[in-house]
Formats: C-alpha cells, structure tokens, sequence
C-alpha cells in the first residue's frame, strides 16, 4: 500500500476535506466510503499483521487451553475468534479446541462477535447489546471470578485495564493472541502520512483500532516529531476513532477525539461528515456562500478547487473577515515567500480565478485586500 491521496468525488458532505487512513485491515472500504463522500483519502497503514498460522505463540496458548480448559473464554472480535478456529483447524487441533469451547462459559462481545461463535458451530452465553467490554467486565465481576481461569482473546494488544481488572478480581487471566501487530516493513506511507499532518495537510485522521494509534505515535517519537505531531492533532487536525478502546493512547497524551455510537466504519465516516463541515462554517461574501475547507472552498455549494498559495491567503484574509490584511503579511503566508511582493498579486489573480467568484475579495488601493463581507454582516465579524 502507497500514501498516494485516492481521488474524491466531486461533489458531497466531505468534498475538499484530505482524510488520513491508518488501517491495515479493511482500508479500502474505509477509503471508498470517504471518496463517495468526497473525501481525498491519504492511506497509510501504520502496522501489519502477523499472519495466525505462523504465530508461535498462539498455538502454544491453543494446546495449554486444550490441555487445562479455562473457566471462561471471551471472545473479543470477529475476524480473530474465526482466525483462531482456522489456525487450529491448520495446526490439527481445531476439533479439540472446539470441544473445549463447548465447555466452557463463552462471552461474545457484540453481534459481529457472536455470528463467528456460531458459525463456529458454538453457542454464547452471554453477549452485551452494547458491544462495550466495559459491560462484559461488569458481568464478570458481578458474578465473581476468584479462583476462576478467564481465557480473553487479546486484539494486537493488552486490553487497557481489563484484565488487570479480572487479576485484582483473583481470576487468573490467560490471553490468547489471535493476531499480533508490527509496524510496516515500508515506513515511507507512514512518513509520508506524518509530514500531512505536521503540515496541516490533513483536515481529518482516522483509526480503527489502538495498535495503529500507538505505532504512528511511536514513529513520530523515532523520528524526533512527537511535539510537532501532539500539536497538530490537539490543535488543528480531526481525530475520528472507531471506539473509546482505539481512542485510549491518543487520550493519554492529552488529544481529543471523536467517536461514532456505534463502533463501526459506517457511523465513523457519518461523523466526519457531520464535523468537518462543521468545522469550516460558512462566510457571505459579495452575495455568494463560501465555504472554505481543507484543500478547497465551496462557493455557494459547488466545490472550487484552490492551488495551496491560494488556499494561505484566502485562510490569512478568513482570519478577520472584512478587514484590510496587508500586502506584507500576505506574502509572509505564502508558501516558501521571499520578498517580491508581486507574487502575492500573482496569487490572488488565481485564486480569484480558481473562486470563479472575483468580487469575493476586494482590492484596497495601496493598503491590501480584504473578504467584502455581505453589507450588514461586518459587525457580527468586527470588521471595518
């Protein structure tokens, strides 16, 4: 996979927003459903996974099951309780791990989980309607779990504060690591991915689970970016995480975030679509809607793309809509500015070529240019 943008429709709620995709697992259903929204996607897995049939590990964990049955198993997400049962099956023991299912009290976490129970041949015992594992641990400690072996199957990571929780209840906990997580043998799309959004060149930045969170942080530390990165995210770049889990490293270092109700790709992209645009607001200038979002402005509803020194000046004069910007400080936001200030009448020429809409900005002879703010907005803006 390439960081390479994926080109976005021309028209919908996330037009001219830049999305950043750090799955491995089912990017490109996330991508396609950014681009019909009209999102340029950039993607970048920030980790890989250990294929199950070569992973030691887990079939070590697997015949200690077999050999002393737990308790308890809880099964934690789909793709890795059917990842087990095939790995078994591969290592010739998948008839024993079944019957050892058969069991044991099996916990599924949300539908999604209890279909690969069943389609296992296994009935739950239990499954929250929630899909919170918060709920599962209630019910776990609520019955008591002293003396008890809980087996939980682990999802690339330790479950933050989970089975710490059953320990101190006196369980003796088991993990079971149906897939492990390891940064990408190609950091290039990662690196690439960390300079967008160092340069905000990212409106919005997407995970879909904590392993991914945790492996972009750890680049950005590697390559001494980590402060750059953390402002970045807390400041001016959209974090959108499937589920409060996936949001957990983010949170420790002090990034907010947003998370759909429901723990999935659908409502995740329904959530950028609702925040983005949000995010951007809209400004009546000359008797026209502009809307100014990450790589381009909507003008009364139709997406006009803007070339980046466009986009530096029409963000500087947005600042302070309706007042006179300077052609000095201008120049200063042009990309790469050197002194000339005849490049900043250069830009503001294809910008407003690019608007398709020139009387949006106004020219004020011998001092700059400003926003012409819709007469009788002015005073909502502090503009003069």
């Amino acid at each position: 996979m390439t960081a390479a943008p994926q080109a976005a429709a021309p028209h919908g709620p996330l037009a001219g927003f830049t999305v950043g995709v750090t799955a491995a697992r089912r990017a490109d259903e996330l991508a396609a459903l950014l681009t019909r929204r009209g999102a340029t996607v950039l993607h970048a897995p920030a980790l890989r996974i250990v294929p199950l049939a070569d992973d030691s590990e887990l079939l070590a964990t697997t015949r200690q099951l077999i050999a002393a049955p737990p308790d308890t198993v809880v099964a934690t997400t789909a793709i890795g309780f059917r990842g087990w049962i095939e790995a078994a099956d591969g290592w010739g023991v998948g008839g024993a791990l079944l019957d050892t299912l058969k069991g044991v009290e099996l916990l599924a976490r949300g539908p999604k989980v209890k279909g690969a129970v069943r389609a296992a041949g296994l009935t739950e015992r239990w499954s929250p309607a929630s899909e919170s594992m918060a709920e599962v641990l209630d019910r776990l400690l609520a019955e008591g779990v002293a003396g008890r072996r809980v087996a939980v199957q682990l999802h690339g990571e330790p479950l933050p504060g989970f089975v710490e929780a059953l320990r101190e209840g006196g369980a003796e906990v088991v993990g079971v690591p149906v897939y492990r997580w390891l940064p990408p043998q190609d950091m290039a799309p990662l690196d690439r991915l960390l300079d967008a959004a160092l340069a905000r060149g990212l409106d919005a930045l997407t995970f879909t689970s904590a392993p991914a969170a945790t492996s972009l942080l750890n680049r950005a530390e590697e390559r001494g970016l980590l402060p750059g990165l953390l402002a970045a995210l807390r400041d001016d770049v959209l974090v959108a995480c499937v589920g409060p889990v996936t949001a957990l490293p983010l949170q420790a270092r002090g990034v907010t975030t947003y998370t759909p109700e429901r723990f999935r790709l659908g409502p995740l992209v329904q959530l950028l679509c609702a925040e983005l645009p949000a995010r951007s607001g809209v400004l009546p200038l000359a008797g026209h809607a502009v809307e100014i979002r990450g790589h381009a402005v909507v003008v009364d509803g139709e997406p006009r793309p803007v070339p980046p020194a466009g986009m530096a000046l029409l963000r500087t004069l947005a600042r302070r809509p309706g007042w006179v910007v300077p052609r000095a400080d201008l120049l200063r936001a042009l990309p790469g500015s050197g002194t000339d200030e005849h490049a900043v009448e250069t830009a503001m020429t294809r910008l407003r070529t690019a608007l398709g809409a020139p009387r949006v900005i106004q020219t004020v002879v011998k001092r700059g240019y400003r926003l012409a703010l819709d007469p009788g907005v002015d005073a909502k803006y502090g503009g003069g």
